[in-house]
């Protein structure tokens, strides 16, 4: 009785001073925090590089298949991604550039746009009972402030990336590396694990691959299709900023079910100051993209790689969105899909001991 009355209580102080050493840990996380945020800003054009090969090695393997040397094969790979990244850049940068800075010099013709609306929904609505008055203040107030912290973030997230740009430029060398040495990396992490783990590691990163690199390949290819065809469509239709519009619908489709909308908003926002009838268009528009690619791109292209079902992949973006802003959106569904794999291997192993 003593023995396991002595278990209990030394149970519960462990539990009490692990979870001190935690509160602690938070505490003085002024400490910790910036050293750790150094150490992944460092390391961040390896993780970025790291990405990209584990993209391009499986066209580099297809292209050594077809009787193609394999440095040929890398060479070749390489210079066709980064050449076609680079001239696409030299090309679209100057209208690019003209574009941003058109709509900043545009911003208080917008503003003022917006002011001119906001007053008209106040006037018209000032006859409304009080609660309804009031409910509608508060509705453009959150939007308001939805749009307000959203700016924010995309602003600090390209300031960001100017800034980064002189590490972001090592990217393509440590590329060409990763690519070059990719058995020997490979050995190298088998080395330094466990020989207990091979066989599953490899079973659970072979499962990784097939489910997820299809997925991420996939989508990468629709965003790229999916943002020539807004560009060109927005271009036709006469509408301002179209690269810059296209870029962004290009860019927020990665984001499953929400993106599209996401990134709908910029360009509906400008038509609305143009004409009702050039937001209609923008609609239209982004409903033919939406059919185009639920119905044609993503089946043929992406397919049904993750096996997950919608309603899982909405609770992770929105969870993702929560905790992690944009960021969060884009990671949330890679990240399912890797707890998804992690969780049938576990079961798996569990049942087998």
């Amino acid at each position: 009785m003593k023995d396991s009355s002595f278990k209990w209580f030394y149970r519960f102080g462990l539990l009490l001073l692990a979870l001190l050493c935690i509160l602690v840990f938070f505490k003085v996380q002024f400490l910790w925090l910036p050293v750790i945020y150094m150490f992944l800003k460092a390391l961040l054009p390896f993780f970025i590089a790291a990405f990209i090969t584990y993209l391009l090695h499986p066209l580099i393997e297809k292209t050594h298949d077809k009787g193609v040397p394999r440095p040929l094969a890398i060479l070749l790979i390489y210079i066709i991604f980064f050449g076609g990244i680079g001239f696409g850049a030299y090309k679209s940068y100057p209208i690019f550039v003209e574009q941003v800075k058109d709509l900043n010099e545009q911003l208080p013709h917008f503003t003022d746009t917006y002011r001119h609306w906001v007053e008209s929904i106040h006037d018209r609505t000032t006859s409304l009972p009080n609660g309804v008055h009031e409910k509608i203040e508060g509705s453009i107030d959150d939007v308001e402030a939805t749009l307000n912290v959203w700016l924010t973030k995309v602003a600090e997230g390209l300031k960001s990336l100017i800034t980064s740009f002189l590490i972001l430029i090592i990217i393509p060398f440590i590329v060409f590396y990763m690519l070059k040495d990719f058995s020997s990396i490979k050995k190298a992490t088998a080395y330094v694990t466990p020989k207990k783990w091979h066989k599953p590691g490899e079973r659970f990163l072979s499962d990784v691959n097939e489910s997820l690199g299809n997925y991420i390949r996939g989508q990468f290819f629709v965003c790229l299709i999916i943002g020539v065809i807004a560009t060109a469509a927005l271009w036709f239709f006469h509408v301002p900023y179209a690269l810059l519009l296209g870029f962004i619908i290009g860019v927020t489709n990665i984001i499953p079910y929400f993106g599209p909308i996401i990134g709908a908003v910029p360009a509906a926002i400008i038509a609305a100051t143009i004409s009702i009838k050039l937001v209609i268009t923008i609609v239209i528009i982004i409903f033919v993209l939406q059919f185009l690619e639920g119905n044609v791109l993503s089946p043929l292209i992406v397919g049904k790689s993750l096996h997950i079902h919608p309603l899982f992949i909405m609770l992770a973006l929105l969870l993702g969105g929560e905790f992690g802003g944009v960021l969060g959106l884009i990671l949330a569904v890679p990240i399912l899909a890797v707890i998804k794999i992690s969780i049938l291997h576990i079961r798996s192993y569990t049942l087998k001991h």
